[in-house]
């Protein structure tokens, strides 16, 4: 089981640090593993999250998440992501970019940090959308039940998260412009950008999600009506056709699926230029920390591990949020790539040991009951 869903991963490992040796000999290769196993440590809420979406997918949009998504998420996000940021903010060609970032590797640096405010304001938005629209929602399972009880109720207020992320979002773009303000006013468009780049972050989530909410419910609806026209159909004896949605669901959750792997890859891409700002051995220690993201996604749902241990998805969630607030918080201030991933590995890690705790009261108890 562990072989054929790792598979791939340990196939593309193991390619991917012969490739680091012949390209920059024993430097490069441990360069690309700290770049994997950071990725992986950074992603790993990613993965939980991920796993929580895709279960509700069928085995051939599994299979689709895995090939093509891949493809996207390792080719896309880790190695075409960082050039067209170059590109854009430097004003200057995808040729011209990818010439930079093999010829003047500290030039290409610079113009990434510069673009490292738009970067975090988008995926910040993003992602905290996702924790806040998580936290507010009723659920019958509830991990920290002290904090989430009265978040549930005020849930009810209409487009509470929106409101709170555009507050965030304003009070960041303010502080960004107060402190330019006062070292000489250099980066005082910068705000503006931040402000911009957060509101599309916050578009994209409503398009994204909301597509996907929408065909997610059709194919409830579907399913529901489909059950019932069997019902009756075995009542009178007739056939009936039903209509499968099911496509349309699965496009737009896979659709989700790219854009939230996209937003979690914001934080690696900006936390590898701090170890290395060579573009190639970025692009293997990233893809091979994406590739074990994804089977590590697989591998939750295969194994049927969310429901076994339920406040998985709540760790990862907190960890989102978590890192939402740490990517908007770079705008202004550094903060080292390690308590970025140790953050989300401590939050998931306590979710998985209350997890353990609750299965273990519940067998003393003799209950398979929800907690």
């Amino acid at each position: 089981m562990v072989l054929k869903t790792f598979g791939w991963s340990f196939a593309v490992t193991a390619l991917g640090l012969v490739a680091a040796v012949f390209y920059g000999g024993w430097t490069a290769f441990g360069i690309v593993a700290i770049l994997s196993i950071l990725e992986i440590s950074l992603s790993f809420d990613n993965a939980v999250v991920n796993a929580g979406i895709l279960k509700k997918m069928n085995a051939f949009w599994q299979k689709i998440f895995l090939t093509v998504g891949v493809l996207i998420a390792v080719f896309g996000m880790r190695l075409v992501f960082p050039v067209v940021i170059v590109a854009i903010t430097a004003k200057i060609g995808p040729i011209d970019a990818v010439n930079l970032a093999l010829t003047d590797k500290d030039q290409y640096q610079q113009l990434v940090t510069d673009a490292h405010p738009a970067i975090a304001a988008f995926g910040g938005m993003f992602l905290l959308m996702i924790f806040l629209d998580f936290i507010f929602e009723d659920r019958d399972i509830k991990w920290l039940a002290w904090l989430e009880r009265p978040l549930a109720k005020l849930g009810k207020i209409d487009m509470l998260s929106a409101c709170i992320a555009l507050i965030a979002l304003l009070i960041t773009s303010m502080t960004f412009a107060a402190h330019a303000h006062q070292h000489g006013g250099a980066h005082v468009d910068k705000a503006q950008t931040v402000l911009i780049a957060g509101i599309a972050g916050l578009i994209t989530y409503m398009i994204v999600g909301g597509l996907s909410g929408y065909f997610e419910n059709k194919l409830e609806e579907e399913e529901e009506a489909e059950h019932e026209a069997e019902e009756e159909a075995k009542r009178t004896g007739k056939q009936v056709s039903a209509v499968a949605l099911a496509g349309k669901a699965a496009f737009f959750m896979f659709l989700y699926l790219e854009v939230l792997d996209a937003s979690f890859s914001f934080d690696g891409v900006i936390g590898a230029f701090a170890i290395t700002n060579d573009i190639v051995l970025m692009a293997l220690g990233l893809g091979i920390g994406a590739m074990y993201v994804r089977s590590l996604t697989v591998y939750l749902v295969r194994q049927g591990t969310l429901d076994d241990y339920v406040y998985l998805e709540h760790g990862a969630h907190y960890a989102i949020g978590a890192l939402a607030v740490i990517l908007l918080v770079t705008i202004q201030y550094e903060i080292h790539e390690v308590i970025t991933g140790l953050v989300g590995v401590v939050l998931i890690a306590w979710s998985f040991w209350s997890s353990v705790r609750r299965n273990k009261r519940l067998e003393a108890e003799g209950s398979p009951a929800e907690a």
